[in-house]
């Protein structure tokens, strides 16, 4: 169980398997891309990631009649502005979690939403430990198939750190994302439109830092 100072939040955003709007580019749904980067000739080791983007729904939807509403101001409102990201039950996804590090930062993205985007920046606080909810048969992300002596799914604690300077909505994302596979830069490839189906995503530090200096910028 999860310390009893940290509520418990759920997040189900993109990896319940409906199309949302972070699939679409053109008007037409993207096809999911390889999760992980190529691996190097000169390494057999996975790449490592120090910077994340982590999906979840600031508006109220229903599932078994509990709200899965949990924006960032709900991070905020918790104890210690500290809350353990659970609810995670796709494998990548789950496996991205698995590699964070405490001190990493992530950017909180609101999905399905009116305006999905990216809305502040939280730490991890806690590496990835069994997630509680696979086994409450209570629970929306109770799995039946998962057992105490060898859990499936993991959740890690986030703690809010800041909002960003204004709202940077997928749709100015989507534009630069564009540009850059045109021309080149450093969102050609982010996960935002390769991988748009997973909740939990690495970002390369080039492309968390590009993502930062749109805060000071004006919209595109």
């Amino acid at each position: 169980m999860p310390p009893k100072t940290r509520s418990r939040v759920s997040k189900r955003t993109a990896d319940s398997g409906k199309v949302n709007e972070d699939e679409m580019v053109g008007g037409k749904k993207k096809a999911a891309a390889s999760v992980e980067p190529l691996k190097t000739k000169e390494s057999s080791e996975p790449p490592q990631y120090s910077r994340w983007l982590m999906k979840s729904e600031p508006e109220s939807r229903f599932e078994k009649e509990i709200d899965l509403k949990f924006g960032i101001e709900e991070l905020k409102a918790l104890p210690d502005q500290t809350g353990c990201w659970d609810g995670v039950r796709n494998y990548q996804a789950r496996n991205f979690m698995r590699q964070m590090k405490d001190g990493q930062l992530a950017f909180f993205y609101h999905s399905n939403c009116k305006e999905p985007g990216i809305a502040g920046i939280m730490k991890i606080v806690k590496e990835a430990y069994v997630d509680h909810t696979q086994f409450d048969k209570k629970d929306i992300h109770f799995d039946a198939n998962s057992k105490a002596d060898n859990p499936k799914w993991s959740m890690v604690d986030v703690q809010y750190q800041r909002m960003v300077k204004r709202y940077i909505p997928l749709s100015e994302l989507k534009k630069y994302h564009l540009q850059h596979r045109a021309k080149g830069g450093p969102l050609k490839d982010v996960g935002l439109f390769t991988r748009a189906r997973l909740s939990v995503q690495p970002l390369t530090t080039e492309e968390f830092e590009f993502i930062l200096t749109l805060e000071d910028t004006e919209p595109l």
